[in-house]
C-alpha cells in the first residue's frame, strides 16, 4: 500500500505538491483558458508547459499567465512530456498530473483523478472517456485507434483498460519506477504496459471530455492520424 496523500486543503501543512506537465504544440488559443482555469482551483499547483516547437507565442504565454516553461523544439508528445520530467527531478513532487493544453479537458474532474490517490487507492489514475465524454469529441480514427490499442493491450496482459486519455496522474516514485521513454505518441501506451509489468496500482476514472479548441496537430489531419496510428501500434509492440 502506498502512501496515502492528504486531502488538498491539508497541502501547504503537510508539503504535498502536486505538479502539472501541459505538453502543447501551436496552442496560444486554447493555452491561456486552460492556464486561467487551473490558477482558479486556488490549489497552488505547480504548472509546467512543455514546448514542443510552437511558433505561435504559446511559451510567452504560457509565461505571462506564471506557467514554468520547458523547451523540447523536436517534435514528439512523449519527448515533450519527458522533458517537463527532467525538469522536475530537481525538486520533485509528489504527484505528476499530465493533461493537454487543448481545452478538451475539464479542469475541475482534477478532484476526481486526484482522490484515489490521496486516499492511497492507486498509484496512477487515468481519466476514462468513453463514459462520460462528449460523444462529439473524439473523431471515428480516434476511437478506432483507441479500441484497437486497448484490445491489443488486454490481449498482452489480460487487463483491460477503457481508455487511452491524456488525463492522467501519477505518484512520482511510482512514475520514477516506470522509467519512461518514448518520445512519441506511443508515450501512453507505454504507461499503461510498463505500469502492470512494474505492479504500479492502476485504476481509471470517467471524466469529462469535449471538443478542443482549434485544430488538432494529429487527429485533424489524415496523415497526422496514420503517424500517430503507427507508433502507438509499434509502442504496443515495443513495450509488451
Amino acid at each position: 500500500m502506498g502512501r496515502s496523500l492528504p486531502p488538498s486543503s491539508d497541502k501547504a501543512k503537510a508539503g504535498v505538491r502536486i505538479a502539472i506537465l501541459i505538453p502543447v504544440l501551436d496552442e496560444a488559443e486554447a493555452l491561456p483558458v486552460v492556464l486561467s482555469e487551473i490558477h482558479s482551483l486556488d490549489e497552488g499547483y505547480r504548472v509546467v508547459v512543455c514546448d514542443n516547437g510552437s511558433s505561435d507565442g504559446s511559451p510567452g504565454i504560457a509565461l505571462a499567465a506564471g506557467a514554468e516553461v520547458v523547451s523540447q523544439p523536436r517534435r514528439g508528445y512523449g519527448g515533450a512530456v519527458l522533458a517537463g520530467i527532467r525538469h522536475l527531478a530537481a525538486d520533485p513532487p509528489d504527484v505528476v498530473v499530465v493533461l493537454d493544453g487543448d481545452h478538451s479537458i475539464w479542469i475541475e474532474d482534477l478532484a476526481a483523478i486526484l482522490t484515489p490517490l490521496r486516499d492511497g487507492r492507486a498509484d496512477l489514475v487515468m481519466g476514462e472517456r468513453m463514459t462520460l465524454g462528449d460523444p462529439d469529441a473524439l473523431t471515428v480514427p480516434q476511437k478506432f485507434g483507441n479500441r484497437l490499442a486497448t484490445a491489443i493491450m488486454a490481449r498482452q496482459t489480460g487487463h483491460r483498460y477503457r481508455d487511452m486519455g491524456p488525463l492522467r496522474a501519477i505518484r512520482w516514485d511510482a512514475l520514477r519506477r516506470l522509467d519512461m521513454e518514448d518520445p512519441t505518441w506511443g508515450w501512453n501506451v507505454e504507461m499503461q504496459l510498463k505500469a502492470l509489468r512494474h505492479g504500479v496500482r492502476v485504476l481509471e476514472v470517467p471524466v469529462r471530455y469535449r471538443t478542443r479548441i482549434g485544430t488538432s496537430k494529429i487527429s485533424g489531419t489524415v496523415s497526422g492520424v496514420a503517424r500517430a496510428g503507427a507508433k502507438i501500434l509499434w509502442a504496443c509492440w515495443r513495450y509488451r
